[in-house]
């Protein structure tokens, strides 16, 4: 399949329509239009009616489109606290054939007991095990423990409606947080947020679902403070990735980072004149690699 646009889906902030679904799109992966006259594209009507931290994805196994994200909504008032220790243990799923006509969100229960929020789930295809491995961060209390502490657990699915008994997948010295994996040449680079020190930090193995995983350095990611939300794609035209960080301790949204061999750990931080993210500000995302038919079809849908 030839890929000559992107989709960036998104939500923009804790305001009254924020925590919804954002759609954005670029031809060339660095100067983006909002869709929808800014607008939300996908709304929550159900559960914490919000929807943060949308990921998307092109199924190989069935051919359709799936978003899934965080079931929770800052706006209602509740508090970060009980977002964190009391959240909602649903996965947020809708599909598409098309990207322009979505199924109604449901709701898939995936959290452990005694877990907090079900936050930032991802998923990436594990080609040894032809499956699914979906992945989130979940506030968790386990035996030994003197306070509560961020990890991230995952589960294995082919249709996002089953799913596999959680397991834990990440656990660090610090708080993590925010992950987002990349495959390159069968290696799988893993980025996430450490949410002690407030930066990006990678690894990479070969093995994504059991590893073992060894420490990537890139200093130009790790050098940003400040930062969160990951998300990366590989560019169309070339052998390049782009990996982007929401700047959230600044409010200044997402800011692009570019590697032609991610194993190097050599990362470009972009110049301001070298991107444009668009008129809505961005926040915790992914973006989804579409070909030209699909860059018009919801180019004509939203914006026509």
């Amino acid at each position: 399949m030839e890929y000559s646009g992107y989709l960036f889906v998104h939500f923009t902030g804790e305001s009254e329509t924020g925590e919804q679904v954002y759609f954005s799109v670029s031809k060339d992966g660095l100067h983006w239009t909002d869709l929808n006259n800014g607008q939300p594209v996908i709304v929550s009507k159900i559960c914490e009616k919000g929807v943060r931290d949308p990921f998307i994805l092109r199924n190989k196994l069935d051919g359709r489109f799936y978003i899934i994200s965080t079931d929770l909504r800052i706006a209602n008032g509740k508090g970060w606290g009980a977002a964190q220790y009391e959240g909602s243990r649903n996965l947020m799923v809708c599909s598409s054939d098309n990207l322009t006509d979505w199924t109604d969100i449901e709701a898939v229960e995936v959290g452990i007991d005694g877990a907090g929020c079900v936050w930032a789930p991802e998923a990436v295809f594990d080609e040894k095990k032809g499956e699914y491995l979906v992945f989130w961060a979940s506030m968790v209390k386990k035996d030994g423990d003197t306070d509560a502490k961020q990890r991230i657990y995952r589960a294995y699915t082919k249709d996002f409606k089953h799913f596999s008994e959680p397991k834990l997948y990440i656990e660090r010295e610090n708080h993590v947080i925010d992950t987002t994996i990349l495959e390159w040449k069968g290696t799988y680079y893993r980025f996430s947020k450490d949410e002690t020190t407030k930066n990006i930090i990678a690894d990479m193995s070969d093995n994504v679902g059991e590893g073992p995983f060894r420490k990537l350095s890139c200093p130009n990611v790790e050098n940003l403070m400040g930062v969160e939300g990951p998300a990366g794609f590989k560019f169309n035209d070339r052998e390049e990735w782009c990996l982007m960080v929401d700047r959230f301790a600044e409010g200044k949204g997402y800011l692009p980072i570019v590697t032609k061999d991610m194993s190097s750990g050599e990362f470009r931080v972009l110049n301001p004149d070298e991107y444009d993210m668009g008129k809505t500000k961005k926040r915790h995302g992914s973006v989804l690699n579409i070909t030209d038919s699909e860059y018009t079809r919801l180019i004509e849908k939203y914006n026509g």
